[in-house]
């Protein structure tokens, strides 16, 4: 069996478009790498990585945004920042990335110089609709060599954004490998997504008891973490909650969702959607019911909530499914994601 990478993550700010975008993602990611323990040469080297990404947001996008978290690997944490923007998109990133090409009034890096800073770096966008990057930054030596040995990419990778005017978002997921199960290349893999009821702080409550109640549950199958989910927001608003488990040697998805979560299986052939009954967890659940699904070769799993419409298609989105999970999510976020509620997507991909 191969080692199984899922990076555990944390979403702490988004920065709107606007004047003060790159002077206020700078300032808080420079504190933020500080914080984490990374060198001062390190998180300068953050800094204006997100300074060129927010300022190109600035000149060049519409309706962009920058969301900046941490990102763990067993007790190490990196820096991590997301770009999302609404237009016009680039018709050449080869030529975007090549040297000596940068923002006109930004610092003059260039992308090209923010990828190589980063540990990991992915740009995905698509001429008149839009552009999203991502990039990863872990802890380095004084001479600049890696700290340690860290993995290239999650299997899974999630992106919450709070509705307009708060600052928690309702919306969570999780994911966790099933030890000892699979008998094959990958292992069994849970999934997790909760749509914690309204939004703030009292659905950040429920959203979140989902999540350790996830984690802490010994019954594996979708119906029983439902169950245990559901045990774990009586007292809460309760929440929507789909739970998917991936069975790579089976060949399998086995989807178990109520009220008004979505998910997807994702092929370059288009989505095949995942029913979920209604109710509501915490509060009334009708019998549970497990639906199966073959997995698709060279696929993705896509999970969101109702802050994004179901009206994106993968066909509109070229070369999508060669990006990583977080760079997908990013998309999803950007083209189907609406102001008016907490908005969550989740993607997994390369796990079976």
């Amino acid at each position: 069996m191969t080692t199984t990478t899922l990076l555990e993550s944390e979403d702490l700010a988004w920065f709107r478009d606007g004047p003060s975008l790159s002077v206020a993602a700078r300032g808080a990611a420079t504190a933020l790498a500080r914080r984490i323990g990374l060198s001062s040469h390190r998180a300068g080297e953050v800094a204006l990585a997100v300074t060129e990404a927010a300022t190109n947001v600035q000149r060049h996008a519409e309706d962009g945004a920058l969301l900046l978290r941490v990102v763990r690997s067993g007790d190490t944490a990196g820096v991590e920042f997301l770009t999302v923007d609404s237009g016009p998109g680039m018709t050449n990133v080869s030529a975007a990335l090549a040297d000596g090409t940068s923002s006109a009034g930004t610092l003059g890096i260039g992308l090209g110089a923010v990828s190589r800073l980063a540990d990991r770096f992915d740009l995905h966008s698509v001429p008149g609709r839009g552009t999203v990057m991502a990039a990863r930054f872990w802890p380095r030596t004084g001479d600049g060599r890696a700290a340690a040995s860290f993995p290239d990419d999650s299997l899974a990778a999630g992106v919450t954004r709070p509705i307009s005017g708060e600052t928690v978002c309702g919306d969570a997921w999780a994911v966790r490998a099933v030890d000892g199960d699979g008998g094959g290349e990958h292992p069994v893999l849970l999934v997790m997504l909760c749509d914690g009821l309204g939004h703030g702080p009292l659905a950040e409550r429920a959203s979140q008891a989902a999540v350790r109640a996830f984690h802490a549950t010994q019954d594996l199958s979708p119906e029983g973490v439902l169950g245990a989910v559901h045990r774990a927001l009586r007292g809460t608003r309760g929440g929507a909650v789909a739970v998917a488990r991936i069975e790579p040697a089976a060949g399998r998805l086995l989807y178990c969702g109520i009220g008004n979560v979505s998910g997807f299986l994702v092929d370059d052939s288009g989505r095949r959607a995942l029913l979920s009954a209604p109710g509501i967890v915490g509060a009334h659940m009708r019998r549970l019911r497990t639906f199966e699904e073959p997995l698709p070769a060279h696929g993705a799993l896509v999970m969101h909530s109702d802050g994004l419409t179901e009206r994106w298609d993968p066909a509109t989105l070229p070369g999508l499914l060669g990006h990583s999970p977080l760079v997908m999510a990013g998309q999803l976020l950007r083209e189907a994601a609406v102001r008016l509620d907490d908005a969550c997507a989740v993607v997994v991909k390369g796990a079976w």
